[in-house]
């Protein structure tokens, strides 16, 4: 009602109660990370499928409902991609959105599939009409046409508890950030036109689900007596320090 002019980025950012859905899934970056300084990764802590907190799961938690729904969505159906939909930028960003040093508002912090990530990322920014405008100008004071329009979530400006980084350490999904737009509240009559900057991209990426999930290996993993399938047997690759699971 107020017009994008007139509206601030927190705008519409926080439900009812007050939580930011955005930062309300469970830090499993934390856990992780100690494990791994302690050499506990992987023969005494996971390094995917991450438990979540028991803390995370009390009732009296700042866990919104919405949340919680997702999250048992997610554990209900095996997403491999994803992609959610933010305004105010134009960029796509890619886990981790979490420093990795607690202290620092930016750090480059890869996940160890940085380079299937960055493609993700840079599928959707070379198709979007607008991110890949030879005008393109920077929306704010980030110039990220510098980085072909894709930025790791973190060496942006560090998030805990993003749903990106709790998709890859608690499924196996691989999610990334696209920010849409410059404009956060564009007008009614601007909403063609937005639709136009992102329908390749989507289709783009949605198609590279398909495309994704049958490079490199597949197959069935069988019980070498019985024949039999084997569910959520753990597939580890050399060199690539996050497993995934049948």
């Amino acid at each position: 009602r107020q017009g994008s002019e007139l509206a601030g980025w927190a705008m519409g950012r926080w439900t009812y109660e007050g939580i930011d859905l955005n930062h309300n899934f469970a830090d499993l970056n934390t856990a992780l990370w100690d494990a791994e300084d302690n050499d506990l990764v992987p023969h005494e802590f996971p390094n995917h499928y991450i438990p979540i907190p028991e803390y995370y799961t009390f009732a009296n938690a700042t866990v919104a409902p919405e949340t919680r729904a997702v999250i048992a969505w997610m554990q209900r159906y095996p997403f491999v991609l994803s992609a959610n939909l933010h305004g105010g930028e134009l960029v796509v960003t890619y886990p981790f959105d979490m420093s990795r040093t607690y202290w620092k508002a930016q750090e480059l912090t890869p996940t160890p599939d940085d380079g299937i990530f960055r493609w993700l990322a840079t599928v959707y920014a070379t198709a979007n009409l607008a991110m890949a405008s030879g005008e393109r100008r920077p929306c704010h004071y980030d110039d990220f046409t510098r980085y072909g329009n894709i930025i790791n979530g973190a060496n942006w400006h560090t998030v805990a508890g993003s749903m990106n980084d709790f998709s890859y350490l608690h499924t196996n999904c691989f999610e990334i950030t696209v920010e849409l737009s410059c404009d956060k509240f564009p007008h009614a009559s601007e909403l063609p036109e937005e639709w136009e900057n992102n329908r390749e991209s989507l289709l783009l990426f949605m198609e590279h689900r398909k495309h994704g999930v049958h490079r490199g290996i597949k197959g069935v993993v069988r019980d070498s007596d019985t024949e039999q399938g084997i569910p959520n047997a753990i597939i580890s690759v050399d060199g690539i320090n996050h497993d995934v699971r049948t």
